[in-house]
């Protein structure tokens, strides 16, 4: 049945032009409100990573032991980009056109890793890229593209593709070949797949791509199938129910083998015509049979990325539709970015920031971007403006509550020291009511007690291991006061555990007073990093005559000779 939209009877009396009008005047409203809203600490940050074609990655070959190096080189590079600007969520693309970039028991490997079809490259790349997404803080969602197996080109050079193993789940439809969403082993297929990727790696996240039927689906040409399996129903209403069928199967088989796995998909950006606006006759509903608001409504899906590659009121009205039918799962807008390129539609970067703008404001739960080179090119300046503004602080996927809401025990036994330039915690293992795992946030401030709701305060996102090491480069990344907290699976974080606290003789803030030195005793001053700069028993004369601007560590040593770090000081001008 199709969805209930309370928006078209709410509507349904306000003519066109003052619903484009109230929209616009929404969208403003937003706009103003997130201008000055603090940055969010809870906020998925995507992007499309494409392997097909090396689009996104990979440049280099691996036909040698050295361009597999530079093989994975090239990937660790995008990925610290990344993480420099602060994203959180890499979808990477792991079935490409009915091969995959994993050594997989179903089908083939990918020519984009070597240049040859069906050629190991030597190593495993979907297993290094989630180790590399881990060790920098990202999730890795494998992003299966499910039905398209590909065109005449890339079936004929695969002799293992389903077309020529299983024909009977195929179809040939203009120019390209398909999995037939009708026969019910296009369902069994597709769920064997993720749970090969799901059983093998350690991914955060299956991210289902175009699940749904071909453009001009209305001639997809099942009528065999239809006969076979229609049972007397409506066909457009039984190919919808085709496509949940197959969702449903991978989302609940994904969910028996771990249950902490998010399962996506990106959807057509419209789900349908609204009383806002008009899809024009485009959308996933209708044209491509994909009840995508129907599967959030079933509880066979956590998120959903759709694909709002649109501007103006093609854009806004269903950025709201999808809010007010989420279902109490996660909607993260995908953003069209490729379109800034002047060899696309050269769109001004307005019209991105807008958009983030909006989807903040309304309350959706993050952006997604497609895709991964138009970003990490700066088209239009996006990476800066992104790193500068929009996602100057980091931010962490929010909890998938609905799964899971128990938040692991706080970590206990911390430990701190100073060891050289660097800081160097370490605590005990927490405990969690799941088998899943937990790993850790760091977090710091020269406040105390540390506030972990602060984004600015995020150190480390993620570290598996129950010990820290923190060494400054920067005079500002110094930090006093330093607190832990675990995380399950689940995104549940317990409450924070202080290192320190100003009550147990650890370092003050003097801001931009300077302390007293006791009789006998000397001051040693160093920079932010630990590097003795000089030694004064006179600090009042010789500081601010042989300080700059920045931030030192004050030591005192003791006649006796012990040093003990007292405090910290910032010099303003």
């Amino acid at each position: 049945m199709k969805r209930k939209n309370s928006n078209n009877r709410r509507n349904a009396g306000i003519p066109a032009l003052g619903r484009s009008l109230l929209t616009l005047l929404a969208a403003l409203v937003c706009l103003h409100a997130a201008a000055f809203a603090p940055q969010p600490k809870h906020e998925i940050r995507a992007v499309w990573l494409a392997t097909l074609g090396g689009m996104d990655w990979p440049r280099q070959k691996a036909v040698s032991a050295s361009a597999t190096a530079a093989q994975k080189a090239e990937l660790s590079a995008r990925l610290d980009a990344l993480k420099e600007a602060n994203f959180n969520t890499v979808l990477f693309q792991t079935r490409l056109r009915g091969d995959v970039v994993y050594p997989s028991q179903i089908e083939p490997f990918a020519e984009c890793l070597t240049g040859h079809t069906e050629q190991n490259p030597g190593y495993d790349p979907l297993r290094f890229a989630v180790e590399e997404c881990h060790k920098r803080g990202l999730e890795l969602h494998a992003w299966i593209v499910c039905i398209p197996i590909g065109n005449k080109r890339q079936v004929s050079l695969h002799k293992n593709s389903v077309v020529k193993k299983q024909p009977g789940l195929c179809k040939f439809f203009n120019g390209s070949w398909y999995l037939d969403p009708g026969n019910p082993g296009t369902a069994d297929y597709l769920t064997r797949i993720a749970k090969e990727i799901v059983t093998r790696y350690d991914v955060d996240g299956i991210h289902l791509d175009y699940i749904r039927y071909p453009e001009q689906g209305e001639k997809f040409p099942d009528k065999d199938t239809y006969r076979k399996y229609g049972r007397g129903k409506e066909l457009r209403q039984w190919r919808r129910d085709n496509i949940t069928r197959i969702v449903r199967s991978i989302y609940t088989e994904v969910k028996k083998l771990k249950p902490w796995v998010k399962v996506s998909s990106s959807p057509i950006g419209k789900y349908d015509d609204t009383s806002r606006y008009s899809s024009h006759g485009w959308n996933a509903y209708g044209t491509v049979y994909q009840d995508a608001q129907g599967w959030l409504e079933e509880g066979i899906h956590d998120a959903l990325f759709p694909m709002m590659y649109f501007r103006k009121n093609q854009f806004y009205p269903f950025a709201l539709d999808w809010k007010e039918n989420r279902h109490g799962r996660w909607i993260v807008p995908g953003l069209g970015i490729y379109f800034l390129h002047p060899g696309e539609q050269d769109w001004s970067i307005g019209e991105i920031t807008r958009q983030i703008f909006f989807t903040r404001g309304i309350g959706l739960d993050g952006q997604a971007y497609f895709r991964n080179k138009y970003l990490l090119d700066n088209t239009k300046g996006l990476l800066d403006l992104l790193k500068q503004h929009f996602y100057a602080c980091p931010a962490v996927v929010p909890p998938m509550t609905w799964a899971d809401s128990v938040a692991p025990s706080s970590p206990a036994g911390t430990q701190i020291a100073l060891s050289g330039k660097s800081i160097r915690m370490q605590w005990n293992p927490s405990s969690d009511n799941t088998q899943a795992g937990i790993y850790y946030r760091i977090y710091a401030s020269n406040s105390c007690p540390v506030d972990t709701d602060n984004p600015e305060n995020l150190i480390s996102a993620r570290t598996d291991s129950c010990r820290f090491a923190y060494t400054p480069s920067l005079p500002w990344q110094q930090k006093v006061y330093w607190a832990v907290t675990a995380v399950d699976r689940f995104g549940n974080e317990s409450a924070p555990s202080a290192f320190n606290r100003k009550d147990e003789n650890t370092p003050e803030i003097f801001g931009e007073n300077i302390p007293d030195v006791p009789e006998g005793y000397t001051l040693i001053v160093s920079d932010a990093t630990g590097i003795e700069l000089f030694r004064t028993t006179d600090p009042a004369k010789d500081i601010p005559a042989r300080l700059k601007p920045g931030l030192f560590r004050f030591s005192l040593l003791a006649p006796d000779g012990t040093v003990t770090l007292v405090g910290v000081y910032t010099r303003q001008q």
